[in-house]
């Protein structure tokens, strides 16, 4: 079947069946690479995306239920929050080897575009279910808070 989703701003037919999981539509079809494979069950957030600006499993999302606006991480790029979050994670040196940092900035993104200045139990409730085999989840804290009070300081000038 074909089947046109909007990611990243874009529209893209899409010919695959309804049941295949967003992720490999986006990483085999489209070649948006940046959403990782981690556990297909999920548990982990490696392949977190926005839904709507929502964020969600892909592995866990089938095709035919894909009717809202998708951003991957490829697309939070352009968005300033993307770009904070991105530029934050860097200068705190928040990942170890990486590869779950596309997911963990896309929940962090959602948490910060709803929750401009989240205290630990909103962090903890967004980021839950997001796994670094790194153990990082202290600078990922770290970095949230600090967008978060940034932001807060920015709009008290």
């Amino acid at each position: 079947m074909s089947y046109t989703i909007q990611v990243n701003g874009a529209a893209h037919e899409v010919d695959a069946e309804g049941d295949t999981p967003l992720l490999w539509v986006l990483r085999d079809i489209l070649n948006l690479t940046g959403t990782k494979y981690g556990c297909g069950i999920g548990q982990c957030g490696a392949c977190t995306v926005h839904l709507n600006g929502a964020a969600v499993r892909s592995c866990q999302l089938p095709l035919e239920s894909v009717n809202m606006p998708i951003t991957t991480i490829e697309g939070l790029d352009a968005s300033e929050l993307g770009s904070r979050v991105q530029a934050v994670w860097l200068h705190l040196d928040v990942p170890q080897c990486g590869y779950c940092q596309g997911g963990q900035i896309m929940a962090a993104s959602a948490l910060l575009s709803h929750t401009p200045n989240p205290g630990d139990a909103e962090i903890d409730a967004a980021m839950a279910g997001n796994i670094c085999r790194c153990g990082c989840y202290g600078r990922i804290r770290e970095a949230i808070k600090h967008l978060g009070e940034s932001r807060k300081a920015r709009e008290e000038r």
